[in-house]
């Protein structure tokens, strides 16, 4: 019977050329290549390529902010509404219906707001793309 301290039966770490000894690579820590994974999937990926995006690509976020926001006020003017007309409960929708409201108004001005600010930015990326091309233009000669 061989007990789990017997040393012939326990794993020995595999050992480096100078001598010290390395865990398996399995167990390693992340390598080096790991700043250009990161640096891929970047949210700054689509300066680095000039490939032409879609309005969808491009206000995808903002239209869904929009739109969740505009269903939340709008479920909060239901709920405040009933809290009108409701007799059983009065003060949960007295207590709910603002709530939604202002979640709702909340992420509808962030959407909304959020649209000018993309639109701005797409106007410098175009400048800048257009000097950068000038300035090729120039210095290549």
């Amino acid at each position: 019977m061989v007990s789990s301290a017997d040393p012939v039966t326990m794993e020995i770490p595999p050992k480096s050329p100078d001598g010290s000894e390395k865990s398996p690579p399995s167990k390693e820590l992340l390598t080096s290549n790991t700043a250009s994974t990161l640096c891929i999937s970047s949210r700054s990926e689509s300066v680095w390529t000039s490939a032409s995006r879609s309005k969808w690509d491009i206000y995808h976020k903002p239209v869904i902010v929009v739109s969740v926001g505009a269903a939340v006020f709008l479920f909060g003017i239901v709920i405040t509404s009933l809290s009108c007309i409701q007799i059983k409960n009065k003060n949960v929708y007295k207590m709910c219906g603002p709530a939604f409201l202002s979640l709702g108004l909340m992420l509808l001005v962030c959407g909304l707001v959020w649209i000018p600010i993309i639109r701005k930015k797409q106007k410098q990326r175009q400048k800048s793309q257009f000097l950068q091309t000038l300035r090729s233009f120039f210095f290549n000669r």
